[in-house]
């Protein structure tokens, strides 16, 4: 009883599993299958991006130079990314806001544009009471006022934005797993 208990958990995980990872797929229009591994190798380099291949091969089963060769895959797949995160305070950077934008017609075309200026380090396209959520990173507030003013109101089809300026940055993280 208890066996047949235990394997009737591992097949409902197992299924569940299996519909997240096809349900993933066809959220984000990816062709790359995740398949367990590949998720477990995600996870640990989540933890700690610089975390060596032969330890993150420990923890999933697999020899370094897999784990090496299915990171690679999932880099070139477009499926994750290795960074360096930094607080943008620290390297000169004193401005942070979000901001809501209404757009008149075609979305993507403004996203599109939004996503061009560097300091646009964040766009979503949203519903509600914004088309686009967009988060941009300036030196200082002339910087933002130029940015906001003349850059993002300058790009056709844009209607009209709401500034939302950082005031504090109290958590951000990246550690949201696999699911």
């Amino acid at each position: 009883m208890h066996s047949e208990l235990v394997a009737s958990r591992s097949a409902d995980q197992k299924g569940s599993r299996e519909h997240r990872e096809s349900s993933r797929e066809s959220r984000n229009g990816s062709s790359a299958q995740l398949d367990a591994v590949s998720l477990a190798i995600i996870e640990q380099l989540q933890e700690d991006g610089r975390r060596p291949y032969a330890a993150i091969g420990k923890a999933v089963g697999l020899s370094e130079a897999a784990v090496r060769q299915r990171v690679q895959k999932l880099l070139d797949q477009g499926v994750m990314q290795i960074v360096a995160v930094t607080d943008p305070l620290t390297v000169g950077f004193r401005r942070q806001a979000m901001v809501g934008v209404n757009v008149e017609g075609d979305v993507e075309s403004v996203a599109d544009a939004l996503s061009a200026m560097s300091e646009c380090e964040y766009v979503v396209m949203t519903a509600g009471s914004f088309d686009l959520m967009v988060e941009i990173v300036c030196e200082d507030d002339d910087h933002l006022l130029d940015v906001i003013n003349k850059r993002i109101r300058a790009v056709p089809g844009v209607r009209s934005t709401e500034s939302f300026v950082y005031l504090k940055l109290k958590k951000q993280t990246y550690m949201w797993g696999t699911r």
